[in-house]
């Protein structure tokens, strides 16, 4: 796809987002598959990269493109993202099915601001597009930021974001799709839901880490995830400061199912895109010479000792 294309997508949402920065995500050639067996059985080899740019991303090819939390909007006063939030078939989100359908190119936009069930709230949405341009599935995020940062500042998202209630998983050409939102990857039983429960062979967790608890954690929560659902990982991330109050750690990141990382940029805050080679055969490697999926026992009825 060319790079003006999506330069020219970038004008069609809020001024805003010419402040926002944009993470790709790319999958060729991939299986489409709800087991992990179909997956094994395919030609799963195929060409990801992740970009961080500023309005715009773009990379010849590229048919799975990955955007992270709050790609469209960020806000300098708290409150502002509920004036602009809008239900999935409202204007902003219909761009994006269009720009999906007119590039043949899947879409995940991490971090959408949707209207929520009331004027003082809205959720922190996951939205997947196919290349034809029809919303495949959406993930509210379940686990809102409300902590006091040490040596930072307050934050509270519940104050304006009502959690989410439901996992979401989906097929598609890249493989079994696990959605999450940044702050939700910090609490490892949704990945492990999404591995064991759903099927998950690829997490995707678009984020706007802070740059305090992105240096401290970021690249060892992703790594984590990855080894523990022996998934590959795709984290589109935010990166820059944003306003007077709000800096994101960015470093958009891939991660295979061993836990190594095969793409990223030279540096967290650089432009540019890296690029890996993803095989969904490797996940099926990984899992039969580890196979944890049959020694665990969460799923198990234990007993337990009161003292």
């Amino acid at each position: 796809m060319a790079l003006a294309s999506l330069a020219a997508a970038a004008s069609l949402l809020p001024a805003a987002a010419a402040r926002s920065r944009v993470s790709l995500a790319r999958c060729r050639g991939m299986a489409s598959s709800s087991s992990p067996s179909a997956a094994a059985g395919a030609s799963a080899a195929a060409r990801v990269g992740v970009v961080q740019m500023t309005s715009e991303a773009a990379s010849s090819g590229v048919k799975f493109l990955c955007f992270p939390e709050v790609f469209s909007f960020i806000g300098s006063k708290d409150g502002e993202s509920i004036k602009i939030a809008e239900p999935l078939d409202g204007p902003i989100m219909q761009r994006y099915c269009s720009l999906a359908k007119e590039s043949s190119m899947w879409l995940s936009l991490g971090g959408f601001q949707e209207k929520g069930p009331d004027d003082s709230h809205q959720y922190n949405t996951h939205v997947l597009i196919d290349d034809s341009g029809e919303i495949r599935s959406s993930y509210r995020k379940i686990h809102l930021f409300d902590v006091d940062v040490p040596g930072n500042m307050v934050y509270k998202e519940s104050r304006f974001t009502t959690a989410g209630d439901t996992v979401v998983a989906v097929d598609s050409p890249f493989g079994r799709l696990g959605l999450t939102v940044c702050y939700d990857l910090r609490f490892p039983e949704l990945y492990q839901c999404l591995r064991f429960k759903h099927r998950a062979q690829v997490l995707l967790v678009p984020s706007a880490f802070t740059k305090v608890t992105g240096e401290a954690h970021w690249e060892i929560l992703l790594r984590a995830r990855a080894i523990e659902t022996q998934c590959y990982v795709i984290a589109a991330a935010q990166a820059g400061k944003h306003n007077e109050k709000r800096e994101s750690y960015g470093d958009s990141i891939i991660i295979d199912p061993w836990g190594t990382v095969i793409a990223r940029l030279p540096d967290r805050l650089s432009t540019g895109f890296a690029v890996a080679d993803v095989d969904l055969s490797k996940v099926e490697a990984v899992r039969t010479k580890m196979p944890i999926s049959e020694h665990r026992k969460f799923d198990s009825v234990w007993k337990t000792s009161s003292l």
